[in-house]
């Protein structure tokens, strides 16, 4: 018997996930996370002609580059009802209380491997400055949510595309089950759409295999280790699950939480399905976790009038530009800029030319808090200037080549500086890091009920 006290302390819960039915083509079932190609609406309508009329999460999800279709409810209420048919008629059925081991591979790694479990909300606040086991990596944008909240709320199902991570340099807790495959039962192997590589997973739902996760969790857990190798004092409270990607989809289900908790006796709060929400874990140190730059695109603008205001921002005295002619040329300046102390450096793309901005002495330590500092004055400034978070350098030159927008290159932080950095000082500012290129991310397969039944 796994005793139900220690993982809630550690704010774990096993889960009862809902897989297809055998028979379901699983290719076309599973898409990749809703807000990923939010300026590539070509990949929306790929995805759309390969699924068709098919049993998909394509159908139980919105899509973010259709949030300002005009249509919102409809869609919802087609999403509501497709989740429903779903259960009523078979196609997802429910597995016994587990965890399954996920192997994901794909064009840029060999492996990357994750564990799919329940956290609880009540251990998760997505404040800045919050001390809770589970926190967000990055600020959360509270305008973002309530439509996201809304899809949420008379949903009777939840599909992960949150990842959080796990500072495990010792691999205690994933990878010793990599060497134990031949033990699960595996649930499904199949090659992902839209070079999204290929998806292994299996289950795990013996007592003394899910003992043994719990135990290595709870041992990344203990307040005396936590403030031994970070350094800390006992103002710091142990975090141990950061938000790795999802951060507003889990900050969703946490106000959808707090708004269903209202009406709920204190019996009830204890176990109430939307108290927890299903993700995918993962290790910082696992080889296939790369952390990649999200860059930024601005539309409906004048380049040379932006670049003007970036120089008025942050004083010409303070900041130099520079134009080169291609890609190669600006990169080359950006590595050797690197060297260079107090100078925060990024590229950019026009459809006159590329170029290099730089910052001496900046007030930030990131280059993205820089560069972002500048775009939220802007676009203050400049209602109908918009942005958008891109993954991929090809993405960028492509869109902001393009006249009337200007594309931002920017660089990767240290995926082992993450844990220690929003430790010591916060939350990064949004959209910092990706894992992974677009196609890397998570991609829909496993549901849950977040309803009683």
């Amino acid at each position: 018997m796994i005793d139900k006290k220690t993982y809630n302390e550690i704010g774990v819960h096993i889960p009862s996930i809902l897989l297809p039915k055998e028979g379901i083509d699983m290719q076309k079932w599973s898409v990749v996370a809703c807000d990923q190609y939010t300026s590539e609406p070509e990949y929306w309508e790929e995805v759309e002609k390969k699924v068709g009329d098919n049993p998909s999460t394509l159908h139980l999800i919105f899509p973010e580059i259709y949030l300002e279709h005009g249509n919102a409810d409809e869609r919802i209420k087609r999403i509501n009802n497709e989740m429903k048919r779903y259960i009523n008629e078979g196609i997802l059925v429910s597995q016994k209380p587990c965890m399954l081991l996920v192997d994901r591979s794909t064009p840029h790694t060999k492996s990357r491997k994750g564990l799919i479990l329940a956290v609880d909300l009540e251990k998760y606040d997505y404040s800045a400055g919050s001390q809770t086991l589970i926190r967000a990596t990055e600020g959360t944008v509270i305008e973002r949510l309530p439509p996201r909240v809304k899809i949420r709320e008379n949903a009777i199902l939840e599909l992960p595309h949150v990842m959080l991570l796990i500072d495990d340099p010792d691999k205690t807790v994933i990878e010793p089950l990599a060497g134990k495959l031949d033990s699960f039962e595996k649930v499904y192997d199949f090659e992902l759409m839209m070079n999204g590589g290929h998806i292994r997973g299996y289950r795990i739902d013996d007592g003394e295999t899910l003992k043994g996760i719990l135990k290595a969790i709870e041992a990344l857990a203990d307040p005396e280790v936590f403030k031994s190798k970070y350094k800390v004092g006992d103002d710091k409270g142990v975090l141990l699950f950061a938000v790795g990607d999802g951060n507003h989809s889990l900050a969703s289900a946490k106000v959808h939480w707090e708004n269903v908790k209202k009406s709920l006796s204190e019996a009830e709060v204890e176990d109430h399905p939307a108290r927890f929400a299903l993700v995918e874990v993962v290790n910082v140190h696992d080889d296939g976790i790369v952390f990649e730059p999200i860059h930024r695109v601005l539309f409906n603008i004048e380049p040379e009038s932006v670049l003007n205001a970036l120089q008025d921002f942050f004083g010409s005295s303070c900041c130099s530009l520079e134009k080169f002619d291609s890609l190669e040329s600006v990169n080359k300046r950006l590595s050797e800029l690197k060297r260079e102390e107090a100078v925060h450096s990024f590229g950019f793309v026009t459809d006159r030319s590329f170029g290099v901005f730089t910052v001496q002495n900046p007030k930030h330590n990131l280059e993205v808090a820089t560069l972002q500092g500048f775009l939220d004055y802007y676009l203050g400034k400049q209602k109908e200037a918009k942005v958008d978070y891109i993954h991929g350098e090809d993405v960028v030159t492509k869109l902001g080549s393009k006249p009337g927008n200007i594309g931002f290159y920017l660089p990767s932080m240290e995926k082992h500086d993450l844990f220690k950095t929003v430790i010591l000082d916060g939350v990064l500012p949004r959209k910092t890091f990706s894992m992974g290129e677009a196609e890397e991310k998570r991609f829909y397969l496993e549901c849950r009920k977040i309803v009683k039944d």
